[in-house]
């Protein structure tokens, strides 16, 4: 029988000398229950520029990486999450953080969390409270940046930089793992507080977080894939981060989102993709 890792309660941050606490995510705090409503996932690909948003504003909304500058020119009324998995959104773009982020519920991975403790530690010291770590179950640490070194990080690291193959999982409770994929194993979280499956999208995380939460069902926008070589709608050619979606894209992406339909469909939650560009390409919603 496999003794699977118990992921920390809390992380801690040395910020200025002042030690900043971040809960992980539970599922059972009763905050964070939706309460079986619709929720809106906006992603970043270029077909947001083209959404009839007024009709979005009123539902419960997750925002992902720079979707969240959206709020900038549209009255978002129940904004429930704001998600980041790697640390490089950080680095790049700095900037989207300090203008639009305001203290709405932030779900992020220890690696972001220690970027930012160097490139926002005011953000950090004011909202710590409306923040919560997300595990990648395979490997808890996170996608970490090349660029900075990060040392504000209280726990040992060293068990949490552990790679694991999602294998490992394969009879935990919490995960669905499809080990027959030809390219690699993917899996699916049921409840994120024991860690998310990653896909090469942070959208694919949000969607896991949504079901974590008891969603009722979860409409996902701007998941493009096809046009990735674009700038994302928040960018333009000069300032344009590189995308790895292309070369995910068939091997995990799409197998990903298609599992995740499935499986979050037989427990009652449809997922909806509302891009026109990648819709065609997933078999199940």
């Amino acid at each position: 029988m496999a003794l699977y890792l118990r992921l920390p309660a809390t992380a801690g941050f040395n910020i200025d000398n002042e030690l900043i606490i971040i809960n992980a995510f539970n599922a059972n705090e009763s905050a964070q229950s939706l309460h079986g409503k619709d929720v809106n996932i906006i992603a970043s690909g270029p077909s947001i520029q083209q959404l009839p948003l007024a009709e979005l504003l009123d539902t419960p909304t997750i925002f992902v990486n720079g979707s969240i500058s959206l709020i900038g020119q549209h009255q978002f009324t129940d904004i429930v999450g704001y998600v980041i998995s790697d640390a490089r959104f950080i680095n790049h773009q700095p900037e989207i953080l300090q203008q639009y982020y305001t203290g709405q519920p932030l779900y992020a991975t220890l690696a972001v969390f220690e970027a930012m403790a160097t490139t926002h530690p005011d953000i950090m010291q004011t909202y710590h409270h409306a923040m919560r770590v997300l595990y990648p179950v395979d490997r808890p640490w996170g996608v970490k940046s090349n660029k900075l070194s990060f040392n504000t990080l209280i726990f040992k690291k060293k068990l949490l930089n552990k790679k694991m193959p999602l294998s490992y999982f394969i009879n935990n409770p919490n995960f669905i793992i499809d080990s027959d994929h030809k390219a690699a194993d993917i899996g699916v979280s049921l409840n994120i507080t024991h860690g998310f499956v990653e896909a090469g999208t942070v959208a694919y995380v949000a969607a896991q977080l949504a079901f974590s939460r008891q969603a009722a069902s979860i409409h996902l926008y701007g998941i493009d894939l096809l046009n990735s070589k674009q700038p994302r709608f928040y960018e333009n050619k000069n300032n344009s981060a590189p995308s790895m979606l292309s070369k995910v894209m068939n091997e995990r992406i799409v197998p990903s989102f298609n599992l995740l339909g499935r499986i979050y469909q037989s427990h009652g939650v449809p997922v909806v993709n509302h891009s026109p560009i990648s819709k065609s390409l997933f078999d199940t919603f």
